[in-house]
């Protein structure tokens, strides 16, 4: 998989993003404030867009976040989703990160936890979905 990056909200992004948080989950409030300010990856397969994640500096919890992982439904269970945040991953350690924290939903956290990420925390609700922080030292 070839990963660009961007410093603004791509529309190959945007599209991922629609096609998997609003249409297949039913998310409303999918695009928010950070996207203006995050860094922005896009995973192509053959041209074709798989793929994305974002990651930013979050003040409040002192923190870069990773978030917004989506996976085209076609492509998932290929090791995609591990390798876009690897990307976002390595790009907060190049600005000097040493920690990475997401906000996972409950259901997929133990995909996280495959990729190092520690549960903090208790359970809070995000848009009706059970979500809770895991954190991972870079």
């Amino acid at each position: 998989m070839l990963i660009k990056q961007f410093d603004y909200l791509p529309e190959h992004a945007i599209k991922i993003r629609k096609d998997v948080f609003v249409t297949e989950q039913g998310f409303i409030d999918e695009f928010d404030e950070y996207d203006t300010q995050a860094k922005h990856f896009v995973g192509y397969i053959n041209d074709i867009p798989v793929a994305t994640c974002r990651t930013f500096f979050n003040p409040e919890v002192q923190s870069h976040v990773v978030g917004r992982i989506a996976v085209i439904r076609e492509y998932r269970g290929k090791g995609l989703g591990n390798s876009i945040m690897k990307a976002a991953e390595d790009c907060i350690k190049e600005m000097g990160g040493k920690k990475a924290m997401l906000s996972a939903q409950v259901r997929v956290s133990d995909f996280y936890k495959k990729q190092g990420y520690m549960k903090q925390g208790d359970v809070f609700m995000d848009q009706d979905c059970p979500h809770i922080w895991m954190d991972k030292e870079l």
